[in-house]
Parts: C-alpha cells; structure tokens; sequence
C-alpha cells in the first residue's frame, strides 16, 4: 500500500478548500437603470460564467392564454429550452413569432399543443396572437441557467461564482431585440453593480 506523507495530505486538503472557495456562490445584486437614471422594473439580468454550459436540452417552460391574454408577458428561458404553449381559454388562438431567433406558427387551436417549441437560438422573440392583436409577449433566451428579473426598485438579486463573467440585460423598452452586454466582475464577498440601459 502507497505511504501517504503528511505534506501531500496537507496539500490536497489546501486544493480543495482552494476549488470549494473558487465554485461557492456569493449573493450579488444587478440594479438597471434607463439612459435617464431612472430603475427599470421587470428588465431581465442574466449572467454567463465562463466553463458552464450555455445550452440545456431538459428544461421545460410555459407560457399559457388566459382571459385572452399571455401568462406571463415575460419569460426567461436559458437556450434550449422547450416552451409549450397551453391555451386555457374557451376561444381558439394562433400562436406566432416573426423574430429572427424563432420563426414558428401554431394556428388555430384549444388546449396544449402535442408538441413544443424549442427555443435554440439566444435574444428576444416577440410573440402574437393571429385572432387577437391586443395579445403580446416576450420570450428572452438566455446562453445561461443564470438569470433574474428586477423588482421594482430596478434590482435582480443572483448567486454568483466569483471571477470575470458576463452580464447581460433587457427591458421592454429597449427598441432592439437583442441583450445589452458588458463585463462583470464578482468578488468572493459578494456585492453589487449597476446597468445603464440604452434605447
């Protein structure tokens, strides 16, 4: 049997203390804010660490019609996931998004279609309804199972390994449908940082 010396032991214990500290989460707050200053309630923040996997292919989502409406107006989504689209309504709907990172229709229906939609693409889709114009909604996709959405003093609260991410960030009244990017750096004891959202 292989004598163990009392450095190595030592050793591998410091290494993994080392690998426990650098893979904890630390809390972290993101406030985002408008061009005039002003917290931007519901933006969604969303947080890509370098060395996860960007994609899944086991999530699931929903985003339901009711009282001839979408619930919920918003959904966050990390890339990959299949969303299915419930209607629980007595009148039928057609489902539809025109946007670049998902073009799909489901016409005509009631209850829950047989098959979902995956989203494989990251960014904004803007979904309709092709029998009621008053009906909208956004599904964000995310290269990341990272995300949140603001509360209404403009700030998403996530558990964050320390280290150099990226941090990106949306709201509706943004008139791109595309994320706003920018570094991020999260120290091992936690903290904050800010987004000025352009137009």
């Amino acid at each position: 049997m292989p004598v163990i010396k009392a450095w190595q032991m030592s050793l591998g214990v410091c290494l993994g203390l080392l690998c426990g500290t650098a893979a904890q989460a630390v809390p972290w707050a993101v406030q985002v804010k408008n061009a005039a200053g002003q917290p931007l309630a519901d933006a969604v923040v969303a947080v890509e660490v370098r060395g996860r996997a960007a994609k899944t292919s086991t999530a699931k989502a929903e985003m339901g019609q009711r009282e001839r409406q979408f619930t919920p107006q918003l959904l966050v989504v990390q890339t990959g996931t299949a969303v299915s689209f419930p209607n629980f309504d007595t009148v039928r709907h057609h489902v539809y998004s025109f946007s670049p990172i998902k073009v799909f229709e489901t016409k005509l229906y009631t209850g829950t279609p047989a098959e979902p939609v995956v989203f494989d693409k990251p960014g904004v889709a803007a979904l309709g309804c092709n029998i009621h114009d008053r009906m909208s909604s956004h599904i964000i996709v995310v290269d990341t199972a990272l995300f949140a959405r603001t509360d209404a003093a403009g700030i998403a609260r996530l558990d964050l390994p320390a280290g150099e991410h990226q941090l990106k960030a949306w709201h509706i009244s943004r008139k791109t449908p595309t994320l706003q990017s920018q570094a991020l750096t999260v120290t091992a004891l936690g903290g904050q940082s800010a987004v000025s959202l352009s137009e």
